[in-house]
Parts: C-alpha cells; structure tokens; sequence
C-alpha cells in the first residue's frame, strides 16, 4: 500500500484538485494525504490572531472573505446541484464552528482549532468530489488515528493501532482520503505537527501501516542541487539518503518537512519527491543508499543569529558546554551550528524568542557577543573521514568572502559555513559554478 502526500498548491485550484486523478490510480490501495487549499492556513493564521487580539469584528471579516473564495471554489469544482449542495453543507459547517468562536473564551487550544479547518475542508470536499465522478473513497478523520505525546512527539504505535482498523473496516475499498498536519495532543486537544507537517504525517503514515513507498507531490520536481529561485541552472537530485535529505531539509530545502524523513528511515520505506505539474519527471528517490563521492546539493537557511562566548575560565574546565547548553535547553531553543577552541564558544540559533533571557544567563560565563542577519550555507555530500579534496574545494570556492563559522566534521554528509545575509546569493552562486 502506498501513502501519497498533495501540498497546497497541488490542490489550491477546483482543476488542480480534479487532475489529482491523473496521478491516484483508484485501482491500487493507497492512501492519500492532502494539505490545506494553498493560501488557507495563512487566512486562518490571521484569523486566530484577530481572536487572541479580542478583535472579533476583524475576525468576522476575515472569515467572511475566506468563505467567499470556498463559495467559488465549490461553484466550479461540483457540477451536479445535489454534490453543490453538499459541498455548501461542508463549508457552511467550517466556517459556522470559525463564527461560533467568538462566543466563548478564545485560548491557544481554540487556535489549534481553527488551524485544523483548512485540512478538514480539504479532503471533505474532495471525498464528496470523487462521490460525484463516482470514484469509491473512505475519509478516514486524522483525529482518530494522529495523536502525539506529551513530548509532543507522534506516537507510531498508536497510529498503527488505530489506523489498521479503520483500513480492515473497508477492505473493498482502495482509495482512503485523509488529513495532514492536524493530530490530537497527549490531552486528546485538536493539535498539529507544525506548518510543512503534511510531509511528517504522510511519513507517520507509511510507518505505521509499513507502507511500500511514500510519495510527496509539489509543484516542483523534486530536490534540486541548489535553490533555482536563486541558481540558475539547477537540476533535480536522482537519489539521496534519508540522512542527506534530512541535513537539506533542516538547512533550508523547502520541498521537504525537515522532520518528515525519520519515520520512513526507521521503517526503511523509500520516499519519492514527485512534481503534480510534471507527472512524468522522475524526481528524487530518498531511500537508505547514497551514491558515494559525490557533492549532492547546496541549500540555504536565513534567519540566523550567532552567539560567541569568550571565557578564560573555559580553558581546561569540565562541565562548561553543559551548563552552556543547559541555558539553550531551559529555553527550549535549539542549536545549528557549534564550533570551539579553548577560550571561546561560537553556536547559532534560528529562533530568538527568548534571546534576551538566554544572553542575560550566558553573561555569567564570560564575554558575550551576538551577531545577526546571517545566512548558514550547507553543503551536502560524501563527507566522510576517510574522503579528501571535497572540503578544500567547498572553502576554495567560498574564498572570496568572510566566513563567520565553519562546522565540518560532525557529519559524514554535510560541510556548513555561516556568512552574512547579504552574501548568500554569491555564495549559492560561487558554490554552485565550482562544484557542479
């Protein structure tokens, strides 16, 4: 049985939606996963910012304006009044439960509500869809079978048991439509795996059934060695091992959910980067296999911000990264990059919710200094120790610029430098001439 996975702009059209049956073959088992119609889940952003702002009017409006574009987007994806009709009753239920919050307390666990609408109405009105061009398909709620731990982790062997059940219920059936993204909490909450987590639940998804294959479909055709918004040139990567994909994802490859490699990797069950708008291009195959001495891709994260501590007591002292890292942890802020030498320690975060505390707790170790608008650069490849040449030509090829950081070594898949934001382009371009 195969997962396959549609994002937004693979359904953010009636026409994108009916043409997903050039690609879902109703005669194999599969499931299919669908993202939100591409631009909802920003309305519904907005939405949920207008009610913990207690801007109730502002929230009508918005509401009213994302119930016009489903009006018409029923009015050309149903074309017998009775599925129309059906296809009214679903929105008007989503956008009767988003007018309803105004009535009550508006918390966080209401905005998880209102986030889970743009999935829920995705595949409703597909399934009613597929019901009018009399295509046989099971809705299979998200709800039932998603759920994550109090670590906020998905539970693999919760979704296995709830889920099979509902596949055995109907065993005549081959086409299950499902929702991706939403989940429940470890307190049974409407919840989600984060934006992009459509990618992790169709992973989740083909580990808990040990699915044959799970497939992404974007509007791309699959991982490209650089990013072609900004290289030209670029080509789609054949193959890739789900750690180099993962170090991609993480380092800024948006066709991919930086999480969403990790379940399929545990279960061994190869994953297939594929473009909706080209059917027929191959794409990128992740699996366990990697081809070996190559330099794969190059891919960018902006956003950074470096901190560098100077600390003379650093010199020979047990315990001090610890209790470095023990500050990053008590604020649940993670690290990207890291390098040392004896006096000093220089790490990059993304987030920087709570800088200033985490600064105010790093002064007591030494001289703190923080630079921002950087950009990490990753260059993914056969890295490995016993390889040589590949770092000399990634630095070579870089020589031209500051470098603010480099981490080479804790990987056997990736090289990373950390310059300016206003370097990136050069860097991306530089790179991409010389390596490839």
């Amino acid at each position: 049985m195969k997962v396959l996975k549609f994002g937004g702009t693979s359904v953010g059209s009636p026409e994108r939606m009916k043409n997903l049956l050039d690609i879902i073959d109703a005669r194999e088992r599969q499931i299919v996963v669908l993202s939100a119609v591409s631009g909802t889940t920003n309305s519904l952003v907005e939405i949920g910012q207008a009610y913990l702002a207690g801007d109730k009017d502002k929230a009508a409006q918005l509401i009213t304006v994302l119930k016009d574009k489903y009006e018409v987007f029923i009015n050309e994806l149903f074309a017998q009044s009775e599925f129309l009709a059906q296809g009214k009753e679903v929105i008007d239920y989503h956008f009767s439960l988003l007018s309803g919050l105004a009535n009550d307390l508006f918390t966080s666990i209401e905005e998880k509500i209102i986030l889970a609408q743009g999935e829920l109405l995705s595949t409703t009105l597909y399934h009613v869809y597929l019901k009018e061009i009399g295509v046989p398909s099971v809705l299979l709620p998200a709800l039932e079978f998603m759920k994550t731990d109090e670590d906020n982790e998905p539970e693999v062997d919760y979704i296995t048991s709830h889920l099979t059940p509902l596949l055995e219920k109907a065993p005549d059936n081959n086409l299950f439509i499902t929702q991706g993204y939403i989940c429940r909490n470890a307190y049974g909450e409407v919840d989600n795996l984060r934006r992009g987590g459509s990618d992790y639940t169709a992973s989740l998804i083909g580990a808990g059934i040990r699915s044959e294959e799970v497939q992404i479909w974007t509007d791309i055709d699959g991982m490209h060695n650089n990013d072609p918004r900004i290289v030209k040139g670029t080509r789609p990567i054949a193959q890739l091992s789900f750690d180099e994909a993962a170090e991609l994802a993480y380092f800024g490859a948006k066709i991919l959910h930086p999480q969403s490699v990790f379940p399929a990797q545990k279960y061994k069950i190869p994953v297939r980067l594929l473009n909706t708008m080209d059917p027929q291009a191959k794409g990128t195959l992740i699996t366990n296999e990697s081809e070996k001495n190559q330099i794969k891709s190059i891919a960018a994260k902006d956003g950074i911000t470096a901190i560098k501590i100077n600390s003379s007591r650093m010199l020979l002292a047990y315990g001090f990264l610890r209790r470095v890292f023990e500050v990053f942890e008590r604020y649940k802020t993670s690290i990207d990059m890291i390098t040392t030498s004896e006096v000093a320690v220089s790490l990059t975060i993304d987030d920087t919710t709570h800088l200033d505390e985490i600064l105010d707790e790093l002064k007591a170790f030494g001289d703190v200094e923080v630079d921002t608008d950087l950009t990490i650069v990753c260059v993914v490849g056969d890295f490995a120790a016993d390889k040589h040449g590949f770092g000399s030509r990634v630095l070579d090829s870089l020589k031209h610029l500051p470098l603010r950081m480099i981490s080479y070594g804790g990987s056997d898949h990736n090289l990373s430098v950390l310059v300016k934001t206003v370097d990136k382009v050069e860097a991306l371009r530089s790179l991409h001439s010389r390596l490839f």
